[in-house]
């Protein structure tokens, strides 16, 4: 099983109400492990009570961006990861270009629409299976 990596603020967390409940409750049908990823530091998990999420939390605290793909390389070392062996969905498109740039099957997930059914959909058709490697 794929591990399904989270984008951090403006998907699962809303700065104006914490965690996205009905996407904590997608996110749970799924057995995968899941990693939240943001670049939060502290001064940010301080300003948006951004604490006690779930869900395994990594951040670079800005350095580098996730708009830079240096982030989800060192993301995946750090887990000791492939890019095949994971999912991901980000709301930015330039982040989510970046970890398409490393080989990360990425889908973009507009918050202001806050479409679920697509995110589903998406989860359903790619976090169940490890694209083996062609040799």
């Amino acid at each position: 099983m794929k591990v399904i990596l989270v984008d951090a603020i403006n998907c699962f967390f809303l700065k104006e109400t914490g965690v996205f409940k009905e996407m904590f409750h997608l996110l749970e049908e799924y057995p995968n492990r899941k990693i939240i990823l943001t670049g939060a530091n502290d001064k940010d998990r301080e300003k948006y009570g951004f604490y006690n999420l779930p869900y395994e939390v990594f951040t670079l605290e800005h350095d580098p961006e996730k708009t830079d793909p240096k982030y989800y390389e060192i993301m995946l070392k750090h887990f000791g990861l492939e890019p095949n062996e994971v999912i991901y969905f980000e709301h930015k498109e330039a982040a989510k270009k970046s970890a398409e740039s490393v080989g990360i099957k990425t889908y973009f997930y507009d918050n202001e629409k806050k479409d679920l059914v697509a995110l589903k959909k998406f989860l359903d058709e790619n976090s169940s299976h490890i694209n083996k490697k062609e040799f």
